[in-house]
């Protein structure tokens, strides 16, 4: 549980978070429409505008696939796009938006003022013909395996009035079974779940999802339910406290799941594989929601030296950690657990739900470069360490099972960072907060321990933590590429290897996924195009060993054998600038690479002490030394892009603003830091290389909405034309390519823009990380996600401004077994 309480000491000094009491008039409210029961629903029905306008005609022909979606069952998710769902330019805007936009599609399009000839009108006849007859030709080479967004192409195509009925009428009766993925989620405390992964827990309980939550401790601190005023006259009572957090959790889920905190809960005991008992807790009315509490003693101090604990057991300070029971709970034996027990008994966990996302908190979250304190709950990184080592087990030993994405969550340091919630999003997670925190002191749960955490409710809020959520690692938007022969590539981390996806040529069929070889592959890939045309994937790796040092982060890259291969040579370690995890506990950013106009690779991460180094490869291949290049305060990842003269660029944000770096010329070293003069954003960044310079894209704190900016290089860095172009107040990670934005919006689902000026679209998709996409050839766009089960889907558009997502299409068989 967030240890920084009313009175006690914080990690971070950030100041109470406003309470939202209105929300804004264009911002949609994805909890005011809750999602009907997986059980209830079929398949995913059309967005409410689904016939308004024009979809893919019928020689993009759907298959047995059609209308199978990952995402939230039909009604699940907020309305469809719309003049209502369109944000405008904000009041800050530096330049109108249709001119940001032209530019920035200058930009992602090398070439583009070279096709504009005498007959605008004949060629874009052409172009429309030529795309029909690769849509239909890319439809039939896969065999056809194309989802619907929403249905909504379907309701078009086969309605009365639609002109292209009759290929499709046979197809719309093959349905698979949706398969909305399975969410585990593994947190150190009760509340954990609350404050650092909503709205995510939120949104796929909303949408239907399966999702359970297990909680390693007790979190009974020092045994006193009640806020600062009366803490002194209160007697202290681990038990009675532990269970009154567990009332709370109850009551907080059943609010997200049903609306009511008091829906009943079904609790029961199961053995552990680890030897001990474990709480199980089902929810009756959507028994799709679970709660495993498995009571282990917490360290009740952020940082404090505290041996028995989660960090004294993976440390070896003490042989066995014991349990602390709630007095409710009905698990009445204790018993303890050995650093080996608390990994098997995870790894019955997961074998027990075969979860398709995983949800952990953050392993390395690093320290305070001042006080040296870790800037996060030592039981939130420890606990993490366990889950990773359960999921390294259950990866290598249990082969019956289906595929799994990990995501990792940011815990304390969100406090620090600009805001990253819209005021509606901040509201609805503070709400959920407030019932944990048993405000009204109704006695709903009939329990004498009491009814929730009476320690939050001085300040749900917490450290701001309830106005933001971010990503620890997995943001890149890099991970799909495309080759000198308009194939398409993915690269994600599945069971902890780098799974690959592959599209040979602009019409071939996909394949895929296949897991390279070499395990530990922490979630995040970003790839890079070598001047001979192979294609180079660059992660960061974690090793573990039978000693505490022996915990290791790496960063390591992978390169193809030949341009268009299927096969990849062994991964190559590039090492760490943070060489001992005791110092920074391993707090390296995902790497940032690119290759300038001299044909110089180049990796850049964010280091523990939060500046910038970087390693160069040579002319003979070898790879220079770690580079202090300098900077202060940054966070998250650092993003590089390459401009049209073939300058590299580095960009990394800190909480206050965004710096960069650029080369003067190709070859050369990267310049001084240099400040950029934009306001606070919130994290991550995007870095889109272009003729004209770098596009900046990142969101707006406290709304959601996407901002650009363009950075230039020539005659050293420079920002200008920083631009507010609205979208769908989301938060995470932007992909841009030519006329396409895509990325999380409120609700969690992919929200999507194809056109400066058009409304932003919203797919029933909800997806792990981030989203990429990526130019094919000159007139193509391509997009993809990797939903929550785990499964590859992919979408293309034309690059031109009238036009529309095709179909979205699963790649691969379904994901239920290796």
């Amino acid at each position: 549980m967030p240890d920084p309480r009313p009175g006690a000491p914080s990690p971070t000094a950030a100041p109470p978070a406003p309470r939202p009491e209105t929300a804004q008039p264009d911002s949609p409210n994805p909890a005011a429409l809750p999602g009907p029961r997986a059980a209830d629903v079929a398949g995913p029905g059309p967005e409410p505008d689904a016939c308004a306008r024009p979809g893919p005609r019928a020689e993009a022909q759907s298959g047995p696939d059609d209308a199978v979606l990952p995402g939230p069952r039909a009604a699940a998710g907020p309305p469809g796009s719309g003049a209502d769902a369109q944000s405008g330019p904000g009041p800050d805007a530096a330049q109108p938006r249709p001119d940001a936009r032209s530019e920035a599609d200058a930009e992602a399009r090398p070439g583009a003022d070279a096709r504009s000839g005498p007959h605008p009108a004949r060629r874009d006849r052409h172009r429309h013909r030529l795309v029909k007859v690769v849509v239909l030709c890319a439809a039939t080479a896969a065999g056809g395996m194309l989802v619907l967004r929403g249905n909504e192409a379907l309701a078009g195509l086969v309605s009365p009035a639609s002109p292209d009925t009759g290929p499709l009428a046979g197809a719309a009766a093959a349905r698979e079974n949706p398969d909305p993925g399975r969410v585990l989620q593994i947190v150190a405390h009760p509340d954990d779940d609350l404050y650092f992964m909503n709205p995510d827990l939120r949104y796929s309980i909303t949408a239907g999802h399966p999702v359970t939550s297990v909680y390693l401790t007790s979190g009974e601190a020092d045994g006193i339910n009640a806020g600062a005023a009366k803490t002194a006259s209160t007697a202290p009572d681990k038990p009675a406290y532990a269970e009154a957090r567990q009332n709370g959790i109850r009551a907080a889920y059943a609010k997200m799941a049903t609306g009511d905190r008091r829906s009943a809960w079904k609790r029961t005991v199961i053995p552990t594989d680890g030897g001990g008992r474990a709480e199980l807790d089902v929810l009756v009315a959507r028994p799709e929601v679970n709660l495993v509490w498995l009571q282990m003693r917490e360290a009740g101090n952020v940082y404090a030296d505290r041996p028995d604990s989660l960090h004294g057991l993976w440390d070896g300070r003490v042989e066995r950690l014991e349990s602390v029971l709630a007095s409710g709970t009905p698990v009445r034996q204790p018993y303890t657990y050995t650093r080996e027990q608390v990994v098997r008994t995870l790894l019955g966990v997961l074998e027990r739900y075969r979860p398709t996302t995983v949800r952990l908190q953050d392993p390395t979250p690093g320290r305070h470069a001042d006080t040296r304190r870790y800037t996060d709950h030592q039981d939130h990184m420890y606990g993490a360490r366990f889950a990773q080592a359960a999921l390294a087990a259950y990866a290598k030993e249990v082969k019956d099972r289906p595929h799994f994405a990990v995501q990792n969550y940011l815990g304390y340091l969100n406090g620090s960072l600009p805001s990253s919630l819209d005021p509606v999003e901040a509201g609805e997670k503070l709400d959920i907060l407030d019932t944990y925190a048993w405000l009204d002191r109704s006695d709903h749960c009939g329990s004498e321990a009491g009814c929730g955490d009476l320690k939050v409710a001085d300040h749900p809020a917490g450290n701001n933590w309830t106005r933001s959520i971010n990503y620890a690692r997995g943001t890149s938007t890099s991970w799909l590429t495309s080759d000198r022969d308009h194939g398409l590539w993915a690269f994600k981390v599945l069971d902890g290897q780098v799974a690959v996806w592959h599209r040979a040529g602009l019409i071939g069929a996909w394949s895929g996924p296949r897991l390279l070889p070499g395990t530990g592959m922490d979630p995040g890939i970003s790839t890079a195009t070598l001047p001979d045309g192979r294609i180079a994937a660059f992660g960061t790796r974690t090793a573990f060993g039978a000693r505490p040092a022996d915990y290791t982060r790496e960063v390591v890259m992978a390169v193809q054998r030949a341009p268009g291969s299927e096969e990849f040579g062994p991964w190559e370690s590039l090492g760490t600038p943070e060489t001992a995890d005791e110092e920074w506990t391993s707090d390296i950013s995902a790497p940032a690479v690119s290759v300038d106009g001299a044909g110089q690779p180049a990796v850049y991460v964010r280091d523990g002490a939060h500046t910038l180094r970087g390693r160069v490869r040579a002319a003979d291949g070898g790879w220079g030394p770690w580079l202090r290049l300098g900077g202060d305060g940054l966070t998250g990842n650092p993003v590089t892009a390459v401009d049209g003269a073939g300058r590299r660029v580095v960009l990394a944000g800190t909480a206050r603003t965004v710096v960069g770096w650029a080369q003067p010329r190709p070859g050369a070293p990267l310049g001084p830091v240099t400040e950029t003069g934009l306001p606070d954003t919130a994290l991550p960044l995007t870095a889109q290389g272009g003729p004209t310079g770098v596009r900046l894209w990142f969101r707006k704190p406290g709304s959601g909405n996407v901002r650009t900016a363009l950075v230039t290089a020539g005659g050293g860095l420079r920002v200008s034309g920083l631009t507010d172009l609205g979208g769908l107040s989301g938060f995470g990670a932007v992909t841009a390519s030519g006329h396409l934005l895509a990325g999380r919006a409120a609700g969690g689902q992919l929200g999507s823009e194809v056109g400066p000026g058009r409304p932003w679209e919203r797919s029933p998709l909800m997806f792990v990380g981030s989203p990429s996409s990526t130019t094919t050839g000159r007139n193509m766009v391509s997009l993809a996600v990797v939903g929550l089960d785990a499964r590859l889907y992919v979408t293309s558009s034309q690059d031109a401004p009238d036009a529309y997502l095709a179909p979205w299409q699963p790649v691969g068989p379904r994901n239920t077994g290796p």
